[in-house]
């Protein structure tokens, strides 16, 4: 067993993620967002992630050294990316023996996550781990009879506390998150700590006036995954149950299965014309749909956070949001917008009215509200947290090596 790793100034941190960019999802970004901070702050930082190409290969990205581990599609989800065990076991096994990093830093427990657990352990490397998932991610995706279903659910919670529970530190996004976590069975303290958004990328649009669509149609603005937990199609039916007079449309940014089907359900509803279901975008566009929209709405139910609805907030925005897992802490609700019964489009659809038709006092109200909630999610705080964290395990694993 290797002896464990002294800090240097530039601490060498390995981030062993399952999703990663060219992928957009909140973990995949929190990954990216939360390497390339860290690399900014001079530490020397490597992610492992799968290889979108399914090829291995090494990159650097805004100062953070890629390694793109060998991958395959898998078949029940349109652009995951997997790794098999018996490639990845010994690519992640070489990659930490090359880089001997002071601490490793895993965002999952899957199959890169699992090698990094067991891997990082046997040669007293500290491991700090921050959990993203829900069963209820992947529980759409797998075609079987409700017990089965079930059943998975119970062992996939197994399995999590079994593998996190090993790591030196555990974080995951919010309060909610770790209180979920501990309602399923898990002993090991558990710190919550924001994904975080930086918010000076955000300034021009929250140090502006009230953004002009308040003087035209009135826009609600969807970003994430096209996948059935997140439930965009809520929105295509409450947009058609609104009063046509309002003209409220809808703009849905992401990639994913449902793309084809949200526009075949507005066309269905005869809602063409008001939804636009745009993909993915660049950054660029992605900062003008922010601006662009009235308010925000995140429908899934299966969230630990939303860095897409931090997004909206910092960009001033009013927000709706389900009334499920971690989303609630991100509205007052009535205050900097609303939160709704999850799935119930009724609801939503009068929700969105209450904005439309809000007087632009209050509009203004709720807009400088959302300000408030998320300057605590500054990424520099995050980052600070995090360095400390990793420094904390680095001290401590140095202690046990030396008794």
């Amino acid at each position: 067993m290797l002896s464990a790793h002294r800090p240097t100034p530039a601490r060498r941190i390995l981030i062993p993620a399952e999703t990663y960019a060219p992928e957009v999802n909140g973990a995949a970004k929190f990954a990216e967002r939360l390497a390339a901070g860290l690399a900014a702050r001079g530490n020397d930082v490597h992610v492992a992630c799968p290889s979108a190409t399914g090829k291995p290969s090494v990159s650097v990205e805004d100062g953070v050294t890629v390694h793109r581990l060998t991958a395959h599609r898998w078949p029940l989800h349109p652009t995951w990316m997997i790794c098999m065990p018996w490639e990845t076991k010994p690519e992640l096994s070489r990659l930490l023996d090359s880089l001997q990093p002071d601490v490793v830093h895993t965002q999952a427990h899957f199959v890169i996550g699992r090698y990094a657990f067991s891997e990082s352990i046997r040669r007293s490397i500290p491991v700090v781990a921050t959990n993203h998932f829900m069963p209820d991610n992947v529980r759409p995706y797998l075609k079987a009879p409700k017990a089965v279903l079930d059943g998975g659910t119970a062992i996939a919670w197994w399995d999590l506390r079994r593998k996190f529970q090993s790591a030196d530190f555990i974080t995951v996004p919010t309060q909610l998150a770790a209180d979920l976590l501990t309602q399923n069975g898990f002993s090991s303290p558990i710190r919550a700590v924001s994904c975080g958004i930086d918010l000076e990328r955000f300034a021009h649009l929250r140090e502006t006036e009230s953004p002009a669509p308040r003087s035209g149609p009135p826009r609600v603005l969807f970003v994430g995954r096209l996948s059935s937990e997140k439930h965009a199609s809520d929105i295509v039916e409450a947009v058609a149950k609104t009063d046509p007079a309002l003209g409220l449309e809808a703009d849905i940014v992401g990639g994913g299965d449902q793309e084809t089907p949200l526009k075949e359900l507005a066309a269905e509803l005869g809602i063409a014309d008001r939804v636009h279901v745009l993909g993915k975008i660049s950054d660029r566009e992605l900062m003008d749909a922010y601006q662009r929209c009235t308010f925000f709405c995140m429908p899934s139910t299966a969230e630990l956070q939303s860095i897409a609805t931090l997004e909206a907030l910092a960009s001033r925005k009013p927000v709706v949001l389900a009334d499920a897992v971690a989303l609630p802490h991100l509205v007052r609700d009535g205050v900097n917008g609303y939160l709704f019964p999850p799935r119930d489009v009724d609801a939503l659809a009068d929700r969105f009215a209450r904005l439309c038709t809000a007087s632009d006092a209050a509009y203004e109200a709720m807009s400088s509200a959302s300000l408030d909630v998320v300057a605590k999610h500054d990424i520099e705080y995050t980052l600070d947290t995090f360095e400390s964290i990793y420094d904390e395990v680095i001290t401590e694993a140095l202690g046990s090596s030396a008794a």
